[in-house]
């Protein structure tokens, strides 16, 4: 089921997403998991921006956060990313290994 939300006459689609923190995103947003309301249609970039509006605390690693849709990751470069709701987008840290 998606949501509606109004802008001037323009009418956008909206879906329910669960974002999955995983490492040090977890640890700064404080939550294994969320419920967020996003377009249906983003770009990564638009679709960063609105996770750190609603989870400020993740700025700290922002400029290195990667990004997955249902375990697959997403291309920096993705003009459009089409988002259904019940969709889970990973927030993923920076990983070292050792």
């Amino acid at each position: 089921m998606c949501a509606h939300a109004y802008i001037g006459s323009i009418i956008l689609m909206e879906s329910q997403i669960t974002l999955i923190f995983f490492a040090k995103s977890q640890e700064l947003s404080g939550l294994k998991d969320s419920q967020l309301s996003v377009p249906q249609s983003v770009s990564y970039s638009q679709l960063l921006s609105l996770i750190l509006q609603a989870f400020p605390r993740l700025e700290p690693i922002s400029e290195n956060l990667i990004l997955s849709l249902n375990e697959d990751y997403i291309s920096v470069e993705e003009e459009v990313i089409t988002l259904q709701t019940g969709d889970e987008v990973g927030v993923i840290p920076p990983i070292s290994g050792g």
